[in-house]
């Protein structure tokens, strides 16, 4: 990489931290439309509104002793891993680093809130899929959440893309990554926290390109499969190879490794808790890492994101990162 482009990645780090980002991130009590918009969308910057949820009846119902009498024998789609690191870097047998993704199976949500309770080493599970599952899957608990949030909405002239259920406990962790959606988060029951960095810190967000494979359980027993991936047959081998490798993030963000990663420390790093009855606002493009506390009950909105010159200028930084 050239010193004129290292030298405009500081350039960049500064100004932001300057004249773009808070120092905090900020939080309100309430929202209206052209006040989101506003403030937060039309910069790409977060917000938490305090009790942005708290009157919902899912904040003052939902909790694992309501869900054992109202669903229990509801059928779910949950993630197992023996680490809690679903879609995130975990070690082969063989001492090599996968992006790995997680076990799916079915469960009653009797059996999934006795499986959370018991605390299995190895059997950690979390209900995370990610296809409006709320909608799909929890058609019960519909009504005592909002099919879409009245403020985002009307701002973003659209209805949500997908409506999604998390529920797990503090040993399933989300790795750090983006999402191509603006998002609200909202938290029914327990604390999420999240480590959030802008986008505009690209340059010093660590990449590497890892081999995917998944979690598989066959009676009792962990194996790492690998996931074979199509690849453009016009390339060449090299090309191939280096095709089927998922680029990903290569640090914990709450336990860095500045020796291994120094560019890391000029990072733009965010650490905020999401309690019960709170939602967060968690721009597109922006990086998130996300924790939890037992038993954690959260649904959150997507909303397609819009491909304007934010995202143009995103796709630029990639191509100067080296990441594509």
């Amino acid at each position: 990489m050239s010193r004129k482009i290292i030298e405009a990645f500081k350039v960049l780090n500064e100004e932001t931290g300057a004249l773009y980002l808070d120092a905090e991130v900020t939080q309100i009590n309430e929202l209206d439309p052209l006040e989101f918009q506003r403030d937060y969308v039309s910069k790409n910057l977060p917000v938490i509104i305090r009790g942005g949820c708290a009157g919902w009846p899912a904040t003052k119902k939902w909790n694992t002793q309501y869900f054992r009498e109202k669903i229990p024998n509801r059928k779910l789609t949950v993630a197992l891993t023996p680490n809690g690191l679903a879609d995130g870097i975990t070690t082969d047998n063989s001492g090599v680093e996968c992006f790995v993704m997680p076990f799916e199976t079915e469960m009653t949500m009797a059996e999934f809130l006795d499986c959370l309770a018991q605390k299995r080493p190895g059997m950690i599970p979390y209900i995370q899929k990610q296809n409006s599952n709320l909608i799909e899957e929890f058609t019960e608990l519909v009504d005592d959440v909002k099919r879409e949030i009245p403020f985002a909405t009307a701002a973003f002239n659209k209805s949500p893309d997908a409506v999604n259920f998390w529920m797990g406990d503090e040993r399933a962790v989300t790795s750090m990554h983006k999402d191509p959606y603006e998002n609200i988060y909202c938290v029914i029951d327990g604390y999420k926290d999240f480590i959030l960095i802008p986008p505009t810190d690209l340059p010093f967000v660590p990449y590497k390109r890892y081999p995917q494979a998944e979690f598989k359980l066959t009676k009792g027993q962990w194996e790492i499969v690998p996931v074979e991936k199509e690849v453009d047959g016009s390339v060449t081998e090299e090309e191939q190879l280096e095709q089927a490798l998922l680029p990903w993030i290569c640090i914990d963000p709450v336990h860095p490794d500045y020796t291994k990663h120094p560019g890391f420390k000029k990072a733009h790093k965010y650490h905020i808790r999401v309690g019960k009855g709170d939602c967060l606002y968690l721009p597109s493009l922006w990086f998130h890492h996300v924790r939890q506390s037992h038993g954690c009950i959260a649904i959150n909105y997507w909303y397609d994101m819009e491909f304007d010159v934010k995202y143009c200028y995103f796709k630029m930084l990639e191509k100067l990162c080296g990441m594509y």
